[in-house]
């Protein structure tokens, strides 16, 4: 094992690093000591090094490379064999479907920080250990019982539905979610088993809610600050819905295009999922480096993004930059807020389609004022972007005058 560390430790020497690293430590001590101030000393070294094209931090014996160039990350993303997740994402297997408790962002942090801590055995002897067990277990409880309420309504409408001698309606309307996990089967007729329904529904309650949700309020935030981009926003609606105030259907969507490039931009700036990572499965060549198997690769879609020979004034709110002919001849790679290759988000289409409905709901009906500037945020990357002084907006009735004032300030966040 220490020959495997020593060998891995020669081959990486001559990768760029932020520091001196200390054998079986690395970086370990330098590294801030929670995931909030850590995702703002990420963001320092890459805007210090972003003339370097990667970057080497030791956690304990673990080597990783932290990416934050377009074409870096290619190599990364459009491999077929290195697609493992992060050994990271081990600690959060149990419970990153539930972005409910954000509290355990700091625990899974310290853990991946200290390398005693890598075993459950050794790290369930700790009293962090027996708290993190403890939360697994409300929040695995949480879902079971959403799960078995749903199992008992479908029991009970099968049973309504055989005692019903009298003719049945047709209808074509879709089944829900977990209506499809629960009846789902493979080739051989085998359902899925009660912990894989569990994962999936986990999967798509942190997905579906918390990502989307921090886009959503971060591109209130912007339109509030930007008052000439949120009247172009406000023209289309008005030229899409008039004064009507019926719902949103799929052809207005079609229709929303500004809105679309404002949401992407938004994205750009404030991508839900600032950084992840993979496992390498086997030796490869960065940026001309040799990058050994077992090596963690840290992508940094928040360093990404503000890459200036893609994005010039990267720190600049420009929807515009998503025009197709601004686009034209944009690296491929440099804008990842949903990953890419072969693990990227199967849910992308849908996220932008659920933002672009909520958003022309809020702002058919209200103006928007932000209330902060961008440094007063106190934006961390804990498993998705917050800010850590929360969103203050104002909201104004649209076509309305001052003395129609909402509210004088709504927390988003």
């Amino acid at each position: 094992m220490l020959a495997s560390y020593a060998r891995k430790w020669q081959q990486m020497k001559p990768i760029p690093t932020v520091a001196r690293a200390y054998p079986l430590v690395g970086h370990a001590l330098l590294m801030k000591p929670n995931s909030k101030e850590f995702f703002q000393q990420l963001m320092q070294y890459t805007e210090e090094f972003r003339h370097m094209p990667l970057l080497k931090l030791w956690i304990g014996p673990v080597p990783m490379i932290v990416l934050y160039h377009a074409e870096n990350v290619e190599v990364i993303l459009t491999s077929s064999k290195q697609i493992d997740k992060s050994y990271v994402y081990k600690f959060m297997e149990p419970w990153l479907g539930l972005g409910l408790l954000t509290r355990m962002s700091d625990k899974i942090f310290r853990r991946m920080k200290m390398p005693w801590f890598w075993l459950d055995t050794w790290y369930l002897m700790f009293k962090e250990g027996r708290e993190h067990k403890r939360d697994l277990k409300i929040l695995h409880t949480f879902t079971k019982n959403v799960i078995h309420e749903r199992i008992n309504e479908m029991k009970a409408n099968e049973e309504s539905k055989g005692a019903d001698s009298g003719p049945v309606l047709s209808t074509k309307k879709g089944k829900a979610f977990l209506d499809l996990l629960l009846s789902v089967t493979d080739d051989e007729g085998n359902k899925l088993s009660p912990e894989e329904i569990r994962e999936e529904v986990d999967t798509f309650m942190f997905e579906g809610h918390d990502t989307t949700a921090s886009a959503i309020n971060l591109s209130l935030y912007l339109l509030g600050w930007y008052p000439e981009i949120q009247k172009k926003v406000d023209s289309e609606l008005d030229e899409v819905f008039g004064k009507s105030n019926r719902p949103v259907t799929l052809e207005d969507l079609k229709k929303l295009k500004y809105l679309e490039v404002v949401i992407k931009e938004s994205l750009r700036l404030f991508p839900p999922v600032p950084l992840f990572a993979r496992r390498l499965n086997e030796d490869c060549e960065v940026a001309g480096y040799k990058v050994v198997k077992g090596t963690e690769a840290i992508i940094v879609p928040y360093a990404l993004h503000r890459d200036p020979r893609f994005f010039p004034n990267p720190e600049e709110f420009q929807p515009e930059r998503f025009f197709p002919e601004n686009a034209q001849g944009r690296h491929p790679y440099s804008y990842v807020p949903f990953s890419a290759g072969p693990r990227n988000c199967i849910g992308q289409r849908f996220a932008v389609m659920e933002e672009k409905t909520i958003l022309s709901y809020i702002l058919r009906w209200f103006w928007v004022e932000s209330s902060q500037k961008r440094e007063e945020l106190g934006l961390s990357g804990e498993l998705i972007l917050r800010p850590n002084n929360g969103i203050w907006i104002t909201l104004k009735r649209r076509n309305s005058d001052e003395s129609q004032l909402c509210t004088p300030a709504v927390p988003l966040s």
